[in-house]
């Protein structure tokens, strides 16, 4: 059971930090310095990423599951 939460910890990161590289740069480009600044544009932009990126391990995990790579 521990092997399963390693795997899912390092997926959830690496989908994290690819979907920030992705989608960064439109943030920047769509919100002034002045707005990127402000905590609720960051709040939504953060809630954002994490979200897709639960959404992207939850799915990546059964896709693992489905193809018996991973087994728990």
């Amino acid at each position: 059971m521990d092997k399963i939460w390693i795997i899912a910890i390092l997926l959830f990161l690496m989908i994290t930090f690819i979907v920030w590289k992705l989608s960064v740069s439109r943030f920047k480009r769509e919100f002034s310095d002045k707005r990127r600044k402000l905590t609720g544009q960051r709040t939504f932009y953060w809630e954002g990423v994490i979200g897709i990126s639960i959404g992207l391990t939850f799915l990546m995990l059964l896709l693992l599951r489905w193809t018996n790579l991973l087994t728990f």
